[in-house]
């Protein structure tokens, strides 16, 4: 690593296509919204010699700024994928958003990467979607090595900052979270803050400074040795503690010096096997450098202490009717079984995939089956379909570099595959397989739209369902119910930057409006209602009377349609007539425009004349009697509950309970987990958490997650029942 005397000092940075497993690391950068994980690629790509000193590469633009609404919001929005070489080996930088609205950006690359660097800044510590995001790396076992960024602010405290680390990723070992460096300070400025010039490698006890703008490499001075040595001491000790050498720790405490080879050697196997966890730090290049504070020693960790493809188990794998799969670990001549991390489209170019290859080698211009299944409840239907795909390459910037190949273990750029979703298994045509989909966070806040123009409703359809496919934590709904095109989305950032793409990426523009939910009407009380349709003014009449009882039923029981006609006062042929017009005005509502449910129609009686009786005639009758019986009726308005789970924090429990009780909710019960954690359920109204994925958030500082699903409806309070039939009446 970095911290070896005869480190690396350079090397060229132009990513090609890799020729073996071995020669690949895949490592996903995490870490909240302004940690500075972008320009912390972007230091990298400069150190590997991927990008000149102004930060751009050769035919213009930054390594990641190929999206315009990233420049607009200033803020990553989207995964993206930044590709250099370091030493020989092939480094995918995934660089993810911070903000949780992109949590799925941040899950695709998860799902690419072998391994996680965190990204937390010396100035604002660690939040609490960073912990969580830590903890499930750690359910299934990746490696995982944090950064400190931002020490050139003024309130950058790095000693404190590892504690912290500690502390907040330890665990039950806080030992297995240690730093490797401590800075090394320059002169002190008129505020009291002295900048970051260089670290101490803490193992090898050399000086890295970066004061030149390249590293140089010395002997410490007296000075300094006595304040790295707890540091230096409590690190061996994190180290030994992980070897598998069971007998390394009692050399140790005996008295042993251990070699640092050993040592590194030993801290490179920890890494890689997920239960020792360095924290280094970085700072951006200063202008006029070639390799910015601590990038060095980033790239070689990455190189020699993150994990191969070789080491990491595939996720499980069947054929497409669902039968398991074994295959060889990370195998390039194996059969091809690759997965679609990233869907997104070029103004030029057109669809864009980016790929991760699990098993075998993917080639340019070959036929491959397209999979896609389990996301039908988002809009994505099943599909399996083979596909001629196009050319591979590797993204830098708004450039596109070809490669001959992409092995198991890779990741690539595949272009022209038009049917191919976020999600999707390629595999090969005469042997189609099928990948484990990951997990995917509920979209919960609903964004309600319609075309603003003709021309813009002709392209409304096709516009929404290129946004779904690129994106599996959007889901699309037609509802039924209330007659609105609804995007679901993880939040307002989300939603902004759905609305977006929409007008910019393919040309529609749209209006949001409120989004309703479905309300429901029933009978309060028995009623009963006479339909008379009788008109005899020249030519063919019409003839039609019907009486008939009205009774509430249980919820859930739909519409009962009862025949006690006696003595044939409706002739048979009639009767379904008079239902069908019974159940299609219970359809239109009969208070305030909404479906009536839950009643017994129970037809009693009525009359009929020879001639001028007829189906149309008895429909209308049957709607009449209804809407007398409704005249005569208490109405209640029914609306949707939600049941709501809400896993937060101990902390904020009793806001959250709060503000469960102030949108109508009953608190069900609560149930303690593990991390400090409770699960709250309640049943809460579904009108008054329409934008609850907001306002949790706000609620909990980013660290409370929800789900929800359809419990049933139930009576709306009279005083909002009656607000609504009101702005009913002014609608209509």
């Amino acid at each position: 690593m970095g911290d070896k005397a005869n480190a690396h000092p350079g090397a060229a940075g132009r990513a090609t296509a890799a020729d073996h497993p071995a020669s690949v690391r895949n490592v996903v950068l995490v870490g909240h919204s302004g940690s500075g994980k972008t320009t912390l690629v972007e230091a990298l790509a400069l150190t590997a010699g991927a990008v000149n000193r102004a930060g751009r590469v050769e035919d213009g633009g930054t390594v990641s700024d190929y999206d315009e609404i990233e420049h607009r919001q200033q803020r990553s929005v989207q995964l993206s994928l930044v590709p250099v070489e370091w030493d020989g080996i092939k480094i995918n930088l995934l660089d993810t958003p911070g903000y949780a609205d992109f949590v799925g950006e941040l899950r695709a690359g998860l799902r690419a990467a072998d391994a996680a660097l965190f990204v937390v800044s010396a100035s604002d510590g660690v939040d609490g979607s960073t912990r969580m995001v830590w903890e499930e790396c750690a359910a299934v076992g990746m490696p995982r090595a944090i950064v400190v960024t931002h020490l050139e602010s003024a309130r950058a405290d790095y000693e404190e900052m590892t504690r912290i680390c500690a502390e907040a990723f330890g665990g039950d070992d806080p030992d297995a979270v240690l730093p490797l460096y401590l800075p090394l300070h320059g002169a002190q400025a008129p505020d009291g803050h002295a900048s970051v010039t260089g670290l101490i490698g803490l193992l090898s006890q050399q000086l890295f400074d970066y004061a030149s703008g390249e590293r140089k490499e010395s002997e410490p001075g007296e000075d300094q040795l006595p304040r790295i040595a707890d540091a230096r001491d409590r690190l061996i000790e994190g180290i030994i503690s992980e070897s598998e050498d069971e007998t390394l720790m009692d050399r140790y405490l005996g008295g042993e010096q251990v070699d640092v080879k050993t040592l590194i050697e030993d801290l490179e196997r920890a890494v890689a096997r997920g239960v020792f966890h360095p924290v280094l730090a970085a700072a951006p290049a200063t202008d006029g450098a070639r390799q910015g504070i601590g990038t060095v020693e980033l790239l070689e960790l990455i190189t020699r202490g993150f994990p191969t493809p070789l080491e990491r188990a595939a996720p499980a794998v069947t054929t497409v009717d669902g039968k398991p799969r074994e295959l060889k670990l990370c195998d390039p001549d194996g059969p091809l079984v690759a997965e679609v991390v990233k869907t997104a489209s070029d103004p030029y170019v057109g669809r864009i995939s980016l790929v991760r290859v699990f098993s075998g080698t993917l080639r340019p211009d070959e036929t491959v089956h397209v999979s896609g299944h389990g996301l039908e409840d988002r809009g994505h239907e099943d599909h399996d379909v083979d596909e001629r795909i196009g050319a591979l390459s590797a993204p830098f910037g708004k450039q596109q570099r070809t490669l001959s190949h992409c092995i198991a273990g890779d990741l690539a750029c595949v272009a022209k595959l038009s049917r191919a979703e976020t999600g999707d298994t390629l595999s090969a045509k005469d042997d189609p397989l099928l990948m484990e989909p990951w997990q995917m966070p509920d979209p919960l806040l609903p964004l309600a739209i319609q075309a603003h123009s003709k021309a813009d409703e002709d392209k409304l359809s096709q516009g929404l369902s290129r946004l779904v496919a690129e994106d599996p934590t959007m889901r699309l709904e037609q509802n039924q119910a209330t007659h609105q095109v609804v995007l679901w989305c993880l939040g307002e950032a989300h939603a902004d930057v759905a609305l977006e793409r929409l007008r910019s990426r393919y040309g529609v523009q749209v209006d949001v409006v409120p989004h309703k939910v479905s309300l429901r009407e029933t009978f309060a009380n028995k009623s009963a209602g006479r339909g008379r349709h009788v008109k005899q003014s020249g030519g063919h009449g019409q003839y039609a009377i019907c009486e008939i009882e009205v009774e509430p039923l249980p919820g859930g029981s739909g519409i009962e349609f009862v025949d006690k006609v006696v003595g044939g006062a409706v002739p048979r042929q009639f009767i379904p007539s008079v239902e069908k017009g019974v159940r299609a005005q219970a359809a239109r509502g009969v208070a305030a425009g909404h479906p009536l449910v839950d009643i017994r129609v129970t037809l009693r009686d009525g009359k009929a004349h020879s001639v001028d009786s007829s189906d149309a005639a008895f429909q209308t009758a049957g709607a009449l009697a209804l809407r007398e019986a409704a005249a005569d009726s208490k109405i209640h308005l029914l609306e949707p509950v939600a049941e709501v789970s809400v896993l937060v924090g101990d902390d904020y429990v009793g806001a959250v309970m709060s503000d469960l009780s102030g949108r109508r909710g009953r608190v069900l019960g609560t149930e303690q987990t593990s991390g400090g954690r409770t699960v709250i359920k309640a049943e809460v109204p579904e009108i008054e958490i329409g934008r609850y994925a907001v306002d949790l958030r706000s609620l909990s500082h980013g660290t409370a997650r929800f789900n929800r699903s359809y419990a049933r409806h139930e009576p709306m309070p009279a005083q909002i029942a009656e607000r609504i039939r009101e702005e009913a009446r002014q609608a209509s």
